[in-house]
This record gives C-alpha cells, structure tokens and sequence, in this order.
C-alpha cells in the first residue's frame, strides 16, 4: 500500500528534511548535503560528521547536536549520499581541529565518503574516515572488515562525539571511534519486511511462522530463517550468538543497545529486554546505562536488533557522556560542548557547492569559468552537433530507466535494498538535465559529457551513482584528447577508459556480479571489432550484443562486492540490476549517437 503521507516519492527525503528543520530549527540548520549543528561547537573541537542513506530515523540526522555529532550527511532512503554532500556538511561542519566522517560499511558509503574525505584535505581541512562494521550476521570473526554496519552506528557515533566533546585531539578521536567499533557487536532479526515510499510492496517478506535473522538495515532480507519464537527464546538467540564473539580481554561491563528497526515498538522492545537482562546477568555481564527504543531503524521495518560493546574505562566514560540531541538524550550537557565559536561557518558551507567537488576522473589542464556551475572544464573543441547527440542520448537513457525502474527494483530487491531502479532514474534524470543546459549555454560534447557525470554522481548517490558519474568523466576526458583516429577507434578507446574509471573506483572485477560484468565484454568487443576495421554502427551492435548475453549470464554468479553478499545464496538465479541496467543504458545509446551505415551500393 502507498504511504499516504508521502506526496511524491521522489521528494520524500527533501519534503522530510525540511519538516525535521522546521520542528528543530533551535538545535540544526541545513546546509547543501544534510545538516549541521544551530549553535556551532568550539572551532578547537574536532567535528564528527555522521551519514548515510535515510530511512533509518533517528539515525542520522536527528543525532546532531551536543556530546553527539556536529552535522550529518543525508541520502537519499537507503542510498550513499554523494561525494559533493559530504564534502559541503564537512566543510560546514568542520571548525580548526579537522573532521572525522563516519558511515557505515556499505559499498556506495564507503566510494563517496573516502572522496570526499581526500577532497576536505586537499583543501586544508585535516579529515579521516572510517566504517562501522558490527553486524555479526554479513560476515565471519576473521573478515570482520567485511561486516556491515548497523544498530553499533549509535554506539560509534556517541564514542567519537563524547571524546570529541571532551576536546581529545583529532588522532585521539580517531582512535576512540576506532576502538568503539573493536568492540561492539550487533544481530538483527525482521518479522516482517520494510516498504519504500511510494512503492506498493514491501522489499521483502518473511514466511509465515519464521523469523528472519541477521537482518540489515537496507531492507536487505535475513541471511536465513528460524522458527518464530516467544520474546524469551529470541532474547537467548540473540544474546548466545553475541557472546561467542566476546573479546578475550572484555571485562564484565557492557553498553547495551536494544533497537527497534520501525515497527517494533518500544513496549515490545520492554518485553524483550526483560528477557535480555537476565540472560546477561547470568553470563557474568553488567548493563551500563541500557539504550532501549528506536535508534538505527529501516522504514517500516517490523524487526530488532541487539548491540554490545564490551567497555573498558575509557569507552564507559564516553558512553555515559551526557549528549543533547532532537532524538536522543543523556545527562545534562553544559559548558564548552555546546558553546558557540566565533567564526561564521555558514561561508564554509555556502563555498561547498556540488560543482566545486573534485572527482577521481578530473584531469583538465585548463579551464574555463564560463562552464556550466562555474566548474573547471576541459577546454571543448566539439562543436554544438556533438553536443547535441550527448544530450539526445542521455534523454534515451532517462526514457529507458524510467520504463525498467520497477524492473531494476525488483532485481535489486533479492538481495539488496530495492532502490536500484529509482537511484539511476534519479541519476540519468540530472545528468540529461545537466547535459542539456551545458548544451544551450554552447559548449561541447565533453563539457556536456563533464556536466553530466558531476550531476548523475551528485544528484544518485549512492555506489551506482559514483561510479556512473566516474565513467562518465573518464569517457569524457578520454574524448578531449581528439586523437586522429576513426570513430570506431576512438569510442572503443573512450568506453574503455570509462569501464577502467569505474573498475579503479569501485575495485569490481569480471565474475563479481556486479555492472562490470556487463561493462567489460562491451568495451571488449567494442575494441575488437574496431581493430577488425568494422564501422562504427556495426562495432556497437557486436558491443551490445555481448552486454546483453553478460547481463544475462549474471543470474549463475554469487555476488561478491556490495550489499548482496551477504545474501549471495539468494541472488543466484537473478541477473545483476547493475549489469542488467548497463546493458539497456548502451542500447539506448545506440539509438541515438551511433550512426547507421549507408550499404554499399
């Protein structure tokens, strides 16, 4: 069933930013990318900036605010927010002591937020980033820097924000984050599956009389089933696999957080913990200061999940540091944590706009502050008929993404999180715009192609959106080279330094299951048939013809990269979204720029 309260999906996340900074406009201000605090903190305390997709309420904007985090990244529902996000919240966020960005570890976090981390840098502002990975369920002990992150955010959050707030160096910030993260554990399970805005069907369902165990928070299903069972046998699941992975150092005390992921509600989450406490008072454990509610959630998910982080003195004392924040409350915060610095930190943000944000695919040696946003461009000797077929085709890719947006969906619901259909919609949408303004303004076909990447990366997010926006800039400055050759050889040398743009980004190789799949044998073929001397219309259909079968084939390979590995079981017999989407994007460009051969009489 369609949410009523949401009016267009697609502005579901700018329509609930503006409500949460309009009931909260005394503790946050919004600035390009998400939100940072309304009374700014010393500008000698370092900054510790939270983020990630939404959906996941209170987490991760409505955690902002003193003893906590100092601004938060907001994507779009389960989506990586952009490089140019993360870059604008930390730099609005940031004082003089730098800034230390956390996520958890899903792939789309981890492209955008290392980049946006290399990019404060570059601009003076000392930045660090690291992962959350608690969730025991995505993988084993020995590749625990494969877990993902889940309910354990809140417990590495408020370690980093209290060791912020107390005035710790950047590096002793760092570490503590670090440390908390060591030592903090967390298992989820669903009783039923969440839905996205707008949609008419939940991501997934659980069967009925199960319970699925070792949920995400991405509407990711559980990695298996166990019978349903009453509060006091879910509590002994739960707090038994937990205490397998006790550090052989751990003392008795524990920092306990018992989450609800939407719909489980607090008086169900009561029950469940009066079952909790007593089977860790019986292993020897002693509860410190219990956070029991909703805190990481999942849309509308009907499920939980429980969290312990072994503590040591340190990680007590910043556990128990008091915090004030829209959703979350500890104590009473006074003094310098909340104390307003001199500087005016809107001018940081204001400077962070998308535009200015480097990519990992920028290379111009000279530039034009004519270019579109006043961004840096290759200087573009296309003339306005090139620009023309960019524009066309990116049109056709908008036009065939919006036909295979459920489609994509559904593929993306087996074993992710649903939003691939809508996250490229997204993507293309702003790229085809972004390319047709750098069209009427003049300019070429790589400063269209230039826009078009910037905007797709900024506007998706995400792992896809990063890495379409990557490619596109690569084929894009591969094409500003001009080299004398036919069009055969330089399209097969462009699409070949996009496929390499994205395989450097994303670290994806042939068998992962993943949009490379698709993308190497195109760009293979491609630059087979164009050293066979074969015409450009016939190349391409040589090229998509192997994309198309590679797509397809995808269905036999168990994922090994991204949210659905750790589901991999489940995906085998579907194809990849990612290769699947690959294959209709280079078909609808063919319509459009690749010309058709006239016979040879």
């Amino acid at each position: 069933m369609v949410s009523p309260l949401a009016d267009d999906p697609a502005r579901f996340v700018d329509d609930a930013l503006d409500g949460f900074v309009d009931l909260y406009a005394d503790q946050v201000r919004r600035v390009p990318g998400g939100v940072v605090r309304a009374v700014p903190a010393p500008a000698s305390q370092v900054a510790v900036v939270v983020g990630g997709g939404s959906g996941h309420y209170p987490a991760f904007c409505g955690l902002v605010g003193p003893g906590y985090a100092h601004g938060a990244v907001v994507g779009n529902v389960f989506t990586s927010p952009s490089t140019a996000d993360a870059v604008s919240v930390g730099a609005a966020a940031a004082g003089d002591a730098g800034v230390l960005l956390l996520t958890g570890n899903y792939a789309g976090d981890v492209m955008n937020f290392t980049l946006a981390r290399d990019e404060l840098r570059a601009r003076g502002i000392p930045a660090e980033f690291l992962v959350v990975t608690d969730d025991v369920a995505s993988a084993p002990a020995d590749e625990a820097h494969r877990r993902r992150g889940i309910a354990g955010d809140h417990v590495v959050f408020k370690v980093a924000g209290a060791a912020a707030a107390e005035g710790l160096s950047f590096d002793d910030v760092v570490a503590a984050a670090r440390h908390a993260n060591d030592r903090t554990r967390t298992l989820g399970v669903a009783f039923d599956g969440c839905t996205l805005p707008g949609a008419d069907a939940p991501l997934f369902t659980v069967p009925e009389g199960t319970v699925g165990l070792g949920v995400g928070i991405h509407g990711e299903p559980g990695i298996g089933e166990v019978p349903a069972c009453t509060a006091s046998e879910l509590a002994l699941i739960l707090v038994d696999r937990l205490l397998t992975e006790r550090p052989a150092d751990a003392g008795p005390r524990v920092g306990v957080v018992l989450n609800g992921l939407g719909r489980t509600k607090h008086e169900e989450l009561f029950v469940l913990w009066r079952a909790v406490r007593p089977l860790l008072d019986a292993a020897g454990l002693q509860a410190v200061q219990p956070d029991v509610g909703e805190l990481v959630t999942s849309l509308d998910m009907s499920g939980c999940s429980l969290t312990l982080v072994w503590l040591d003195d340190d990680l007590e004392r910043w556990w128990c540091a008091p915090a004030h924040t829209p959703a979350y409350r500890r104590g009473q915060v006074g003094g310098v944590a909340d104390a307003p610095r001199s500087d005016d930190v809107g001018t940081r943000a204001e400077s962070s706009t998308p535009g200015s944000v480097g990519s990992a695919t920028s290379g111009a040696s000279s530039s034009d502050a004519s270019a579109p946003g006043g961004a840096a461009r290759v200087v573009d000797a296309t003339d306005a008929s090139e620009a023309s077929g960019v524009v066309a085709a990116l049109g056709a890719v908008r036009t065939v993404l919006t036909d295979l947006e459920t489609e994509l969906g559904r593929l993306d619901a087996v074993a992710g999180d649903g939003d691939h259909g809508r996250g490229m919609l997204r993507g293309a949408g702003a790229a085809a715009d972004a390319a047709a303004a750098a069209a009427d303004a003049g300019h070429g076909a790589v400063a269209s192609l230039r826009e078009a990447g910037r905007a797709w990366a900024d506007r998706a997010g995400g792992t896809s959106g990063v890495l379409w926006g990557a490619g596109i800039g690569a084929v894009a400055h591969a094409l500003a080279a001009r080299p004398v050759a036919d069009p055969s050889t330089r399209t097969a040398a462009a699409v070949r330094a996009g496929v390499a743009a994205v395989v450097a980004l994303g670290g994806a190789q042939p068998g992962d299951k993943t949009m490379v799949d698709a993308a190497e044998p195109f760009a293979a073929a491609l630059e087979q048939a164009a050293a066979a001397g074969e015409p450009l219309g016939a190349a391409w259909d040589a090229a998509l013809d192997a994309a198309r079968t590679a797509a397809q084939e995808t269905a036999a390979l168990r994922p090994r990269l991204g949210r659905a590995r750790p589901l991999a079981e489940r995906s085998v017999g579907t194809p990849d979204p990612g290769a699947v989407s690959f294959a209709a994007i280079v078909a609808a460009v063919r319509s459009t720029v690749v010309p058709e051969e006239k016979e040879t009489p």
